[in-house]
C-alpha cells in the first residue's frame, strides 16, 4: 500500500535555479513539494512562490530515467524552474502526472517560453532523443554562440594568469591535439591553452576549447598521460558537457537570449566553471569517449591508467576532495580499473622524446619545479 506522496516528499528541500522569464539571469532557489503545490523559496525573501501541481508543465516529458526537469507554470508565462535531482524528478512524476511521458503521449511537448515555432519543434526533437532539458538547450546552440560563450568563459577563467606559449612546446602540443581531434571522426578541431597556474586541473569550456594548467604537465610522467587528460576533456566537449553546465549556471532564459545575439551575462562565470561538479554519469561518458579517442589515435591508455593510479595515491594521502580536477570526478582508482578493463590496442608514442621535453618546458625554464604546499586559505591547493 502506497503512502500519501505529499507526506512523503514535503519535508525534503531541493536546490534549483529559477528564471522569471523577464531578465537574462537565473537565481538559486530552495524547492519543496508540499500539500499546496511546488514551493519555491529564495534566500532572504519573506515569502515563497506556490505553483499548484495541476498547473505545472515541463519543457520535455519527464521519463522514468530522467535526472533533471525544467518546470513551467501555466499562470506565469516565461518563468521556469530547473532542478537536477533524481528524487525530485521521481516526486514530480507522482505529484504532477501530466508531465510524464505517458501523459504527453503523441502530443507535441509544450514550449516553456513564448518562443518561436522553431523552438517548439526543437523541444519535440529533444523529447524524441530523450535528452535532459539542459542538454537539449545546449545542443540547440549554434556553433557561433558556443564559440562566443567559450571565449567569454575562457577570458574570465584565466584572467591575471600568463599563458604558456614557448614555441617548441606549443608546436608539440598542437601536433598532439590535432592527432586526437582527427580521431574524433568529426570536423571538430579542439583548441588547447596552457596556463601558468599551480592548480592541478584541466577544463573543457564551450566551443571545443580546453585549458591545461602548468601543474598537470608537471605531474605527468609521460606524454601518454597528458594525451589521456586531453582525450578526457575532449570527451566532455564532444558530449556538450561544458555547454550543458553553462545552461545550468546562467539559466535557460539567458541562453535563449544568446541565440538571438545577446550574452552579456557571461563575463564572470569562468571561475564558477572551475568549481563545477559534473555528474558521475557525465564523467564516465567523458572517460569512455576519451579512451575511444586514444584508441583511434593509436595512443596507449597505459599512461592514463598510471596517472589515475598516482592521483589515487595522492587522494589517499591528502584526503579526498582536495585536488582540483579529481574533486568532482569518480574515484581515480575506479577510473583506472575501468580503463584497464578495455582490451589493449596497437599504439604508437604520443610524442617523440624531443617533443615531450619541449612540452614540459612550454611555460619556460624552471617552471616544472613542483611548488611547496601552501595555506589552504590561500584558495589553491598545490603539490
Amino acid at each position: 500500500m502506497h503512502s500519501d506522496p505529499s507526506t512523503t516528499y514535503h519535508s525534503i528541500t531541493y536546490s534549483g535555479r529559477y528564471s522569471d522569464g523577464k531578465t537574462a539571469q537565473s537565481s538559486p532557489a530552495e524547492v519543496r513539494l508540499t500539500e499546496r503545490g511546488l514551493e519555491i523559496g529564495f534566500p532572504g525573501a519573506p515569502q515563497a512562490l506556490i505553483w499548484p501541481y495541476g498547473a505545472l508543465g515541463t519543457a520535455t516529458p519527464v521519463a522514468k530515467n530522467a535526472t533533471d526537469a525544467l518546470v513551467t507554470y501555466e499562470f506565469m508565462p516565461g518563468a521556469s524552474l530547473f532542478v537536477s535531482d533524481v528524487k525530485f524528478v521521481e516526486a514530480l512524476r507522482v505529484m504532477s502526472p501530466q508531465v510524464t511521458s505517458r501523459a504527453y503521449g503523441w502530443r507535441s511537448a509544450r514550449p516553456w517560453v513564448m518562443a518561436a515555432a522553431a523552438v517548439a519543434l526543437a523541444v519535440g526533437a529533444g523529447w524524441a532523443a530523450n535528452l535532459s532539458p539542459a542538454r537539449w538547450v545546449a545542443g540547440m546552440l549554434p556553433d557561433s554562440a558556443r564559440a562566443s560563450v567559450g571565449d567569454k568563459v575562457l577570458t574570465s577563467m584565466v584572467e591575471g594568469r600568463k599563458e604558456c606559449t614557448e614555441p617548441a612546446g606549443r608546436a608539440a602540443l598542437d601536433r598532439l591535439v590535432g592527432r586526437l581531434s582527427d580521431a574524433s571522426g568529426t570536423k571538430t578541431r579542439f583548441r588547447v591553452r596552457v596556463v601558468d597556474w599551480g592548480l592541478l586541473n584541466a577544463f573543457a569550456v564551450p566551443g571545443e576549447q580546453i585549458v591545461l594548467t602548468r601543474q598537470i604537465i608537471a605531474q605527468a610522467k609521460s606524454p601518454e598521460e597528458v594525451a589521456g587528460v586531453l582525450a578526457h576533456e575532449m570527451g566532455h566537449g564532444l558530449e556538450l558537457h561544458p555547454e550543458t553546465a553553462i545552461v545550468r549556471i546562467i539559466g535557460l532564459t539567458a541562453v535563449l537570449e544568446l541565440m538571438t545575439g545577446g550574452g552579456g551575462t557571461l563575463a564572470n562565470v569562468g571561475l564558477g566553471l572551475t568549481q563545477l561538479s559534473y555528474t558521475r554519469a557525465a564523467e564516465r561518458e567523458a572517460d569512455a569517449r576519451g579512451l575511444a579517442l586514444l584508441e583511434k589515435a593509436r595512443i596507449s591508455s597505459s599512461g592514463l591508467i598510471d596517472f589515475f593510479k598516482r592521483i589515487s595515491e595522492i587522494e589517499r594521502k591528502s584526503g579526498k576532495g582536495e585536488w582540483g580536477l579529481f574533486r568532482t570526478h569518480p574515484e581515480s582508482e575506479e577510473r583506472a580499473k575501468a580503463a584497464a578493463a578495455r582490451p589493449a590496442w596497437k599504439s604508437e608514442p604520443a610524442m617523440s622524446p624531443q617533443e615531450w621535453e619541449a612540452l614540459r618546458a612550454i611555460c619556460g625554464v624552471g617552471k616544472l619545479d613542483l611548488p611547496t604546499p601552501v595555506d589552504p586559505k590561500a584558495g589553491e591547493k598545490k603539490i
